[in-house]
């Protein structure tokens, strides 16, 4: 019976893992796109646009790159891989630095993840 419990919570810290990083893709592009809009509009060329371009290059590559390791550690959840559980409970607790949702999402998967009996289910 404690088995089946914690399978139910593993399941929907995947699933929270895999829609918290899907939106984390999705606001890392538009932040690229904004910023290659509005580097577009800028005068001075020299200084603004070299940092626009290097803000708008280097923060959306955070972004995806921190949510395609949710994401690909949400579907290893999903398929029960041991590595799945270590990269979500690293990945968590980096969400927990965004606040509220991330912090939120963050303490429930490593509160699930660090379980004796969901330790069990990925031996």
């Amino acid at each position: 019976m404690e088995e089946n419990y914690m399978k139910k919570h593993v399941t929907l810290v995947a699933a929270l893992q895999i829609g918290f990083s899907t939106m984390g893709i999705l606001a890392g592009l538009v932040i690229f796109f904004v910023f290659s809009f509005a580097s577009s509009f800028v005068q001075d060329v020299d200084v603004a646009a070299a940092v626009l371009k290097i803000i708008g290059t280097i923060l959306p590559s955070v972004f995806i790159l921190g949510s395609l390791l949710g994401l690909i550690g949400g579907i290893g959840l999903l398929a029960y891989q041991k590595w799945a559980r270590i990269l979500v409970m690293i990945v968590a607790a980096i969400g927990c630095f965004i606040f509220p949702v991330g912090t939120i999402i963050g303490v429930y998967s490593l509160w699930v993840l660090m379980q004796d009996e969901t330790a069990k289910l990925f031996n």
